[in-house]
């Protein structure tokens, strides 16, 4: 028996299940794909769950439905690589594996800072967006949002919030001089018009020294807070971090061409636990699952894998609001209603899987 486990339900990992059910496996091949929720969340739309605009059955979908594939939902609390086993919170028996997929996505970064993972909400999973959404729509009118980071996340959480609650002042801390600074300048120009036209307010080379229950320190300025969403930078999951491989600047486990672990070959990575020379994202996730499932299927049938292509990524989409939009397409820079269309025609083909 060869006994294949995917620890995770992203992008990455529902890829490579998809790619290994799309084709004839052998009888002697084991499927197991662990996962905390019974369903696969669209984690780029966790914006709209944080910003109460969206149901949560909008944005998750079932798993594969097929007999040659089983799942576990649990917690993952220790993946034992000595003794090839991973290990769920409460349970007795372990999960062993002859072939693994370290697919478990990111958390959030908050370097360091005092307070912030305290005081500081969340929408990194699921669970942490919903407690995101009840604390921003029990907020009383008037109340004071404030988000730290104004990368793609930050921007998008803003953005929602502002037309889910017109009433609410929103403060959005920016650490550089521009917000979405690895967009075209004209993206950014457009961003930030839209925030000044819907009064979002927008602190640029913001330095945020600590976070208190009511409040962000930024400064030396202390905001009257009532909410502080986080979304400052990630790092990969803490149990990735803990694994014992060899890992880049930023955490992530060095993988080789056919994103094994060197050291390790019956051992994957894919996604935000994998090093990279491009930025995380669900596309980069979903286009790596797709060439693992290639090479898996090659492996798991005593097959030489041939070694993938160069991925290539289409482009980035963002959304400010439901009308409004940016992104980078066909390398050219767009702003406005197309995006926006584009970017929800993207969730409708990840809700086809």
């Amino acid at each position: 028996m060869k006994r294949l486990v995917i620890l995770g339900g992203g992008y990455g990992g529902v890829k490579i299940v998809a790619g290994l059910l799309n084709h004839h496996l052998s009888e002697d091949v084991e499927i197991t794909v662990v996962d905390r929720n019974p369903y696969q969340s669209l984690k780029t739309e966790f914006y709209s769950i944080a910003a109460g605009t969206s149901a949560d059955k909008d944005v998750r979908v079932n798993f594969p439905d097929d007999e040659r594939v089983r799942y576990e939902f649990g917690e993952i609390i220790e993946i034992d690589t000595e003794n090839q086993e991973i290990v769920l919170k409460g349970r007795t028996e372990h999960i062993p594996y002859d072939y693994l997929v370290v697919a478990l996505g990111c958390e959030d970064n908050y370097h360091g800072i005092e307070g912030a993972e305290e005081y500081t909400e969340s929408v990194q999973t699921f669970a942490r967006a919903r407690y995101t959404g009840v604390a921003v729509g029990n907020l009383k009118a008037y109340g004071k949002v404030a988000i730290v980071g104004a990368g793609l996340s930050g921007i998008e959480v803003a953005a929602e919030i502002r037309e889910s609650r017109p009433d609410l002042n929103i403060r959005l801390l920016d650490r550089g001089a521009s917000v979405l600074k690895a967009f075209n300048s004209k993206i950014q120009e457009y961003v930030e018009s839209w925030f000044f036209e819907n009064n979002v307010e927008v602190l640029h080379h913001a330095n945020v020294e600590y976070v208190e229950k009511d409040g962000v320190c930024n400064n030396g300025v202390c905001f009257v807070n009532d909410v502080t969403i986080w979304t400052a930078g990630v790092r990969p999951h803490y149990l990735a971090r803990g694994l014992p491989f060899a890992k880049d600047e930023q955490d992530k486990i060095i993988v080789n061409d056919f994103f094994q672990v060197p050291e390790n070959t019956n051992v994957y990575v894919v996604g935000d636990c994998a090093s990279s020379v491009h930025s995380p994202s669900g596309q980069l996730a979903m286009q790596q699952g797709e060439q693992i499932a290639d090479i898996l299927l090659a492996v798991l049938h005593d097959k030489t894998p041939k070694k993938p292509k160069e991925i290539k990524l289409k482009g980035t989409l963002g959304s400010l609001g439901k009308s409004d939009g940016f992104g980078n397409m066909f390398q050219q820079p767009f702003t406005g209603l197309v995006p926006r269309i584009a970017k929800s025609g993207v969730l409708w083909l990840s809700k086809r899987h």
